[in-house]
């Protein structure tokens, strides 16, 4: 049996498209409040429950060798900043030992690019690199960094914990809308007239959803392996949408100092007044002043994985917001 947490959420449900397609049985554990009609119920298990309900997840792990752990808060803003840390790192560290006590052979830990942006990593290689607490931006950032910090432990006191970091999955897909998607869908809506200049890697969900795999088979403990594939810009990445969808590309770059003011008061209306998601973020922001372009070749030859175009996958995104009526449809 494998478990999958977290598999409704974007990477996941690929996943565990892919495991059952592949005939593993598959066990997926997702929140309560998850919606869950896009998953093959037919074909799993599910179990309901919060992660951080640590006798929940002891008895779900229960028979499980191989676990994927993707469960986690993907977004850079919350109500309650202290969740980060109960979610991403303290139910990641529980999920993990139990598992691990229960007796799976492998357990594979998602991590994020977001913590490979420290002022000390200029790019290149990161499968052995390690950061600290102080390089981390934000309460997500830092929680995510503390749960990986606890899979690395364990790797190296001899545990077969595997650790993979995505980097910004697009694609097909994305109901919750993670911030990639949040900010392509505002674009092709005409909501983004204007750009804040930052530098990231971009992945299909399905390669990563793949790599993922790939890392459970033949991946080593100790080891970083980095799930990414196209190195851009921002303002490269709208004018690709923008001629996907018939808008004009943004003419203005923001300033840094505008777009973090910008930040700041966002969040302090949706910590006061909405309670909703802002548009802008501190940590984004902040996020856009370090590079996130990154070498996934040394990981990808590893793992065999060959990773889609931008071109392919930004269609694929596309075509997939208009049928969600996200977007207007194509014009003949």
């Amino acid at each position: 049996m494998i478990l999958v947490t977290g598999g409704a959420g974007f990477i996941g449900s690929h996943l565990v498209r892919q495991l059952v397609d592949r005939g593993e049985a598959v066990r997926v554990l997702e929140h309560p409040s998850a919606s869950v009609d896009h998953l093959p119920l037919d074909r799993i298990e599910l179990v309901r429950t919060d992660i951080r309900d640590h006798a929940a997840v002891t008895t779900a792990v229960r028979g499980c060798t191989r676990v994927y752990h993707l469960a986690a808060d993907p977004n850079l803003w919350r109500r309650d900043r202290d969740a980060f840390d109960a979610i991403n790192h303290v139910g990641a560290a529980h999920l993990m030992r139990a598992a691990l006590n229960a007796g799976a052979t492998r357990v594979v830990f998602v991590s994020t690019e977001s913590i490979l942006t420290s002022k000390r990593f200029a790019g290149g290689a990161v499968e052995t690199l390690r950061f600290r607490e102080q390089d981390m931006l934000g309460p997500y950032c830092l929680s995510k960094f503390r749960g990986e910090r606890v899979a690395f432990e364990l790797a190296e006191a001899g545990a077969p914990v595997i650790v993979c970091s995505p980097t910004l999955p697009i694609g097909p897909g994305d109901r919750g809308q993670t911030p990639p998607t949040r900010l392509a869908v505002a674009f092709c809506q005409g909501r983004i007239p204007a750009y804040l200049d930052c530098r990231f890697n971009l992945i299909d969900v399905r390669d990563a959803a793949d790599g993922l795999v790939r890392a459970m088979e033949r991946g080593r403990p100790g080891i970083r392996y980095l799930l990414g594939a196209h190195n851009t810009r921002l303002v490269e990445w709208l004018r690709l949408l923008a001629r996907m969808v018939g808008r004009p590309a943004p003419r203005w770059q923001v300033p840094y100092a505008l777009a973090l003011t910008t930040g700041w008061c966002s969040e302090r209306w949706a910590d006061l007044v909405t309670h909703r998601m802002p548009m802008a973020t501190v940590t984004g922001v902040r996020l856009t002043r370090r590079s996130m372009h990154f070498d996934a070749s040394i990981c990808t030859h590893e793992l065999g994985l060959q990773p889609r175009s931008v071109e392919a996958s930004t269609a694929d995104a596309v075509a997939w917001y208009r049928l969600q009526g996200w977007i207007p449809a194509a014009t003949a």
